[in-house]
């Protein structure tokens, strides 16, 4: 099993690149993991058209058996435990690669949401989605430690 996680546009800030960093290497103990960045489209004052390009960008880099998950604010929400249990769930299954999507400021296109299989949100409240790729990747990170019962959960 592979888990993957794309994201739309670079990080800019250093504290928060380290902080990926950071966190891909710790997840990276646990299952083989690949973090993508796909180039941001720039400002396009048709957001519909940014969004479809963006989905075009990011499809190319799925293959058609990969198991597809939005981050997605209308997505169904999970505690810390949950979530665990969730990646323990497609640990379990015959599936060859998970790919966590994170969108870019506008969202998804009517096309990738009809090729995902499932959305999941972090919170009701809205993140810059630079935040969101941290808030994910602890998350992930903090799965695989209630997976492998270590301390870090009860931290």
């Amino acid at each position: 099993m592979k888990i993957k996680c794309i994201a739309i546009g670079k990080t800019k800030s250093q504290d928060f690149l380290s902080l990926i960093k950071s966190y891909i290497s710790k997840i990276k103990h646990y299952i083989s993991f690949e973090f993508i960045i796909i180039n941001e489209i720039k400002s396009i004052k048709n957001k519909s058209i940014q969004k479809k390009q963006e989905a075009e960008a990011i499809l190319k880099n799925i293959k058609v058996d990969s198991h597809i998950i939005l981050l997605d604010e209308n997505g169904k929400e999970l505690s810390s435990i949950s979530f665990s249990k969730f990646i323990q769930h497609h640990l379990n299954s015959s599936k060859k690669e998970i790919i966590f999507i994170i969108g870019g400021a506008y969202g998804f296109s009517d096309k990738l949401l009809e090729r995902a299989n499932e959305k999941i949100s972090l919170s009701k409240m809205t993140f810059s989605h630079q935040m969101v790729r941290i808030i994910f990747l602890e998350q992930l990170y903090r799965s695989f430690t209630i997976l492998k019962n270590e301390p870090y959960h009860n931290n």
